[in-house]
């Protein structure tokens, strides 16, 4: 009896989040149905999803040539267009298919491409960060570390 009870609340622990967030979701699912039922409300949830979107996306957009998650950003952005908008629903799915497939791809190669890789990553990272400075705010990275070599 005791492990029948122990099962019982094991799986009643596990099952609780998930229906924790499936009620979340339904809560936000419905409450977007009645805001889309209203004209107005449909009319201003565009405006709002869009905007909202365009601004992480543009944010994202500025910080790809940066080390960190620029690409994260823009498709977090892109979700939330994709509450709205069908174009940026199948554009994510169509991103996350080609996300997964290029990760279990890299993920079968040997140690030694993946390095490569990673390597090949990082330096078209410094090359566009070298790019971005020089063009944008007119820093010449290698001319300041040849001058700052030279000197010493």
């Amino acid at each position: 009896m005791s492990e029948e009870r122990r099962d019982a609340e094991s799986r009643t622990a596990i099952e609780e989040p998930a229906t924790a967030a499936a009620r979340r979701w339904r809560r936000a699912r419905t409450a977007l149905a009645l805001i889309r039922a209203n004209p107005t409300g449909r009319i201003l949830l565009k405006i709002v999803v869009g905007l909202v979107g365009a601004l992480v996306v543009a944010l994202g957009a500025a910080l790809i040539p940066l080390p960190g998650p620029g690409w994260l950003i823009v498709l977090a952005g892109l979700a939330i267009w994709a509450v709205e908008f069908h174009w940026a629903r199948r554009l994510l799915t169509f991103t996350r298919q080609h996300l997964r497939a290029w990760t279990q791809w890299v993920g079968g190669r040997p140690w030694p491409v993946r390095l490569l890789l990673g390597a090949v990553g990082l330096v078209f990272v410094a090359v566009v960060v070298w790019l971005s400075l020089k063009y944008s705010l007119g820093i010449d990275v290698l001319a300041v570390a040849r001058d700052v070599l030279a000197a010493h």
